[in-house]
């Protein structure tokens, strides 16, 4: 985009509490064997939503990054989006990985 005169940044929000899962859309033939990952997937969703960040937090990040006179290129959005930030920049990779498929109940 740059090649155009367009600069790029990301606002990274963490969960934020909205009906965001209620606008989900079901596969038209959900297969059998991934039931129990996607209850597990479904049941963090949710409780991860409504423990989630005031969506004015977010909201602050976007009129930060897009007025920012010296803008960054990523902008985290709330207390979980820095965490994983800060976890993804100096926690090896190994480290994180497996504390991502711990959270999200994933067979070491």
């Amino acid at each position: 985009m740059r090649e155009h005169g367009i600069r790029v940044l990301l606002v990274e929000p963490g969960f934020t509490k909205t009906p965001f899962d209620a606008n989900l859309a079901a596969a038209d033939e959900p297969m059998a064997f991934y039931a129990e990952r996607r209850a597990i997937v479904d049941a963090g969703l949710a409780e991860a939503l409504q423990a989630g960040d005031d969506p004015s937090i977010a909201a602050e990040a976007i009129v930060t990054a897009a007025t920012d006179q010296r803008p960054k290129l990523r902008y985290p959005a709330g207390k979980t989006a820095r965490r994983v930030s800060n976890a993804r920049r100096y926690a090896p990779s190994g480290i994180f990985d497996k504390q991502i498929r711990k959270l999200n109940q994933l067979p070491a």
